[in-house]
C-alpha cells in the first residue's frame, strides 16, 4: 500500500498543480501562492541559456577579448525573452506548439525540410549538452571522458522517466539544477577579481574587436538563443491546463510572460557571469585558454581548488538537465513536424551517438562544443521566422496577434541573428570583410 502511495505522488503533484492553476484563473488565489504555481515551462527553457555551450564559447569570448563582448550576451538574452514569450504565447492561444503549426499551416515539402534542419540543430544542440556533463564528471571525479559519456547518459534518462509522471516533476528537477548553477557562479562571481567598471561600460557599448570576435559572436547567439528552446516553449505550455476563453488565455499570457521575463534575466545574468569570470581570470595572463579542460585546470592555481571545483559542479549540472531538456524538444519536434514518436531510450542513445563519435575521432570536445553553437546559429531563423509569420496572423491568433512594437522588435531581432550568420559564413568561404579588419 505504501508503495502505491509514494508511486502515486509525483503524479499528484501534477493534479494539485493543474488545481491550483485553475485557482489562480478564477481569482482564488493571489500573491505567491499564485505566482509558484505558474512557474514552469520559463525555468525549464532557461537551461538552455546556461548549457554547456555557453561555458565554451564565454570561456574563450572572456579569455581572448576580455569583457568586450558582454553586449552581444545582453543583446542575445534580450531577443531570447522576446521570442521565448512569443513561443509561450503561441502554444497558450492555439493550442499547439511551433512545429505542429508548422505541419498544419505550410507546405509538405517545406515542413519536411524544416524537420531535417532542426533535427540537424537538436542533435548539435544535444552533441554539447551531453559533453559537457561528461566533461564534468571525467574532470571532477577523475573518470575517462568515455565513461563520464556513459554516466551522463544514464542519469539523463533517470530523469527523463520523470516526464511519464506528469510535467511537474520534471520543472521541479530542472528547476534545482538551475538554482545550483545560479548559485555556483554567485560563488565565482565574488572570488574573481571583478573589474565592475569595465563589465559596465561594455555591456553598453558595443564593439566588436576584430573578424574572429563576429565568429565568438555568432556562438555566443547560438548558445544563448537556442532553436530547440524555442520549439520547446510552445509545447511546455500547451500541456499543462487547457483553457476555453480568451479571458483565461490573456491571465495564463500575463502570467507566462512574467515568467520568461525574470527566469531568462537570472539565465542571462548567469551567461554574462561566465564571461565575467572567464575575463577577470584569464585574460590579463592566458589569453589563449579556450577550452573547458584547460580553464578548469588554470582555475586552480589562479583562484582555488574550491573555485575549480564549484566551476565543475556547475558545468555537471548543466550538462545533466540540457541534455534532458534537450531530449524532451528533439521529441517534440519529431512528433510536431511530421506527427512520428519514438521512446526516449531509443531518442536518448541516438542524440548520444554524435558525442561518441566526436570522441573516438579524437576532436577536441571544446572546439565541438563551440562548433556546434555555430550550427545552431546558422539555424536559428528557421524557428524565429515561423514563429514571427505565425503568432502575427489574426487568423490564427485573434486578438492576441502581435502588436506594432512586438513586430518591429521582432524582425529587428531575426535580421541581427541573420546578419551575423551571413558574415560568419563569408568569413568561412574566405571573403574579405572590411569594415572587420584581418
Amino acid at each position: 500500500m505504501t508503495d502505491v502511495v509514494v508511486q502515486d505522488r509525483p503524479v499528484n503533484r501534477t493534479k494539485r498543480t493543474q488545481i491550483a492553476i485553475r485557482e489562480v484563473l478564477e481569482g482564488r488565489r493571489r500573491g505567491l501562492s499564485a505566482i509558484l504555481p505558474m512557474a514552469g515551462p520559463a525555468v525549464i527553457v532557461s537551461i538552455a541559456y546556461m548549457d554547456p555551450g555557453n561555458f565554451a564559447t564565454n570561456i574563450q569570448a572572456g579569455a581572448k577579448y576580455g569583457y568586450g563582448l558582454l553586449w552581444v550576451a545582453l543583446v542575445a538574452s534580450l531577443i531570447a525573452m522576446l521570442f521565448q514569450s512569443l513561443s509561450a504565447k503561441l502554444g497558450i492561444v492555439t493550442g499547439r506548439n511551433l512545429a505542429e503549426m508548422c505541419r498544419e499551416h505550410l507546405p509538405r515539402p517545406l515542413v519536411l525540410a524544416m524537420w531535417v534542419v532542426s533535427e540537424i540543430a537538436a542533435m548539435a544542440t544535444d552533441l554539447a549538452e551531453f559533453l559537457g556533463g561528461a566533461i564534468g564528471l571525467s574532470l571532477l571525479f577523475n573518470l575517462p571522458l568515455f565513461w563520464g559519456m556513459i554516466v551522463t547518459g544514464i542519469v539523463t534518462y533517470g530523469i527523463l522517466t520523470f516526464e511519464k509522471q506528469g510535467f511537474r516533476p520534471i520543472e521541479l528537477i530542472i528547476g534545482a539544477l538551475v538554482s545550483i548553477i545560479c548559485l555556483c557562479y554567485l560563488i565565482e562571481i565574488f572570488i574573481a577579481p571583478v573589474d565592475w567598471a569595465a563589465v559596465a561600460f561594455h555591456t553598453a557599448v558595443p564593439q566588436l574587436q576584430d573578424a574572429a570576435a563576429v565568429t565568438i559572436s555568432v556562438g555566443i547567439i547560438g548558445a544563448t538563443v537556442m532553436p530547440h528552446a524555442i520549439y520547446l516553449h510552445s509545447g511546455l505550455t500547451q500541456v499543462r491546463l487547457t483553457v476555453h476563453n480568451d479571458a483565461d488565455r490573456r491571465k495564463l499570457l500575463h502570467f507566462s510572460n512574467r515568467e520568461v521575463v525574470v527566469a531568462l534575466a537570472i539565465a542571462g545574468a548567469v551567461n554574462m557571469a561566465m564571461m565575467i569570470m572567464a575575463s577577470a581570470a584569464f585574460h590579463a595572463g592566458y589569453s589563449d585558454v579556450a577550452e573547458i579542460e584547460t580553464a578548469y585546470h588554470t582555475l586552480r592555481p589562479l583562484l582555488g581548488a574550491g573555485a575549480a571545483t564549484v566551476f565543475l559542479i556547475s558545468l555537471l549540472a548543466s550538462g545533466v538537465s540540457s541534455s534532458a531538456v534537450g531530449t524532451m524538444a528533439g521529441q517534440m519536434i519529431m512528433q510536431g513536424f511530421v506527427g512520428f514518436r519514438i521512446p526516449v531510450l531509443v531518442r536518448r542513445l541516438v542524440t548520444m551517438v554524435p558525442a561518441f563519435i566526436v570522441v573516438g575521432l579524437g576532436v577536441n570536445a571544446t572546439s565541438a562544443l563551440v562548433i556546434s553553437q555555430v550550427v545552431l546559429s546558422i539555424a536559428l531563423p528557421i524557428p524565429m521566422i515561423a514563429l514571427l509569420l505565425f503568432t502575427q496572423r489574426s487568423d490564427i491568433m485573434g486578438s492576441f496577434a502581435n502588436g506594432r512594437v512586438t513586430r518591429v522588435a521582432a524582425i529587428a531581432g531575426t535580421a541581427l541573428v541573420m546578419l551575423l550568420n551571413t558574415i560568419l559564413l563569408l568569413q568561412t568561404f574566405g571573403v574579405p570583410i572590411p569594415f572587420l579588419g584581418p
